[in-house]
């Protein structure tokens, strides 16, 4: 038997939902109560599993707490788990993400934060140090803030290879290290910068969100600000493959866990109108890898909508069917349990939805 366990990051707190197997879902919360939630984290690979999160008090700061007890009880470290040494001359303003590593390095969690910026945990997120290689990146110095900030918001591990890392900044783009941190090259090739003198810089992009497949650990898809593309070389170069999409601007792109060739999006109309691609409520599903896409929106609204979905707030668990989990800025969560073939509404009246995260609890 199994539960599925969904963390909703608002911007006044956390939402946990669970289900049991076939059976209805029950929310508690607000969890950090009128903090902004940015940044959520299951890490199922221990005995126990652990939830982080990232959250940002007005009074106190933005700091990491986690549970060991599905949410029921959260600690905060004495000393601040995420902090920029003293000789940076940096403080930290947000985490904008929490990625344990894969089986390959079970102790290992990442953070990356604004100003961006990489952290790693050796100890499952109790303590993080600098990756000092990243920081002191030769191009940092002409990296710029994106609207929402300079944020460290994409890590992505590889299943056979720990010391393969790659992440993404706004708006700095694709970075990868192939030695463990210790070195950084941009891997931006063939992804458009519109809004640049030079529209294919080495580096600049305004990367939204990077996702990796679930059949070829060096297949990755890439939802741009004006842009959606897939490489097939873990980053070396990028292709379009936002042509079959009512729009190429959007923010969050998610892989199915099990199916290779298959991933979500969520279009957006445009950047100077940030809402669902003709006022319509649908994920898009290719199963292709990018050669076609297909609107996925039974029991979604059908009236005109206005939910935006940002950039962590679209997610699958691992259960077989997958679900597909997202939530938008009018504080609604939806849930599919088929793929995203149909979609059911599952809360509303939230605050605004920052981030979603989801777990089968195999028992």
């Amino acid at each position: 038997m199994s539960d599925v366990l969904l963390l909703a990051g608002t911007r006044k707190g956390l939402f946990i939902g669970r289900r049991g197997a076939a059976g209805p879902w029950a929310f508690d919360g607000p969890h950090f109560n009128a903090q902004a939630v940015s940044a959520v984290a299951i890490d199922v690979r221990g005995s126990t599993p652990r939830l982080l999160v990232g959250g940002d008090s007005s009074h106190w700061g933005p700091s990491v707490c986690s549970s060991d007890d599905l949410g029921a009880t959260w600690r905060e470290p004495a000393v601040a788990a995420v902090k920029f040494p003293q000789d940076t001359g940096a403080s930290l303003e947000r985490v904008w993400q929490l990625q344990p590593a894969g089986p390959e390095a079970p102790d290992v969690v990442y953070a990356g934060t604004e100003p961006a910026a990489l952290f790693r945990s050796t100890d499952r997120g109790e303590s993080f140090e600098l990756v000092r290689a990243l920081w002191e990146h030769p191009t940092r110095s002409r990296w710029v803030p994106g609207g929402g900030g300079e944020g460290l918001h994409t890590v992505i591990t590889h299943p056979g290879d720990p010391d393969a890392v790659t992440v993404a900044v706004s708006t700095a783009g694709v970075f990868r290290t192939k030695d463990g941190g210790a070195s950084w090259a941009p891997s931006n090739r063939g992804v458009s910068a519109v809004f640049l003198p030079d529209p294919q810089p080495e580096f600049g992009q305004c990367v939204h969100k990077v996702a990796r497949d679930a059949g070829d650990p060096d297949r990755l898809y890439l939802q741009n600000h004006w842009g959606v593309y897939r490489s097939d070389d873990a980053g070396d170069a990028w292709s379009d493959i936002g042509g079959g999409l009512p729009s190429d601007f959007g923010f969050a792109v998610a892989a199915h866990p099990h199916r290779p060739g298959t991933a979500y999006v969520f279009p957006l109309n445009a950047d100077s109108d940030r809402v669902p691609a003709e006022r319509r409520c649908r994920v898009f599903r290719t199963e292709d890898a990018g050669a076609s896409w297909e609107p996925l929106s039974k029991g979604l609204p059908a009236e005109a909508h206005y939910g935006t979905v940002l950039r962590d707030a679209l997610c699958t668990d691992d259960a077989d069917p997958a679900g597909i989990y997202f939530g938008n800025r009018n504080g609604e969560l939806y849930a599919s349990h088929d793929d995203g073939d149909s979609w059911q509404l599952l809360a509303e009246h939230l605050p605004d939805v920052l981030c979603v995260r989801a777990a089968v609890l195999r028992r």
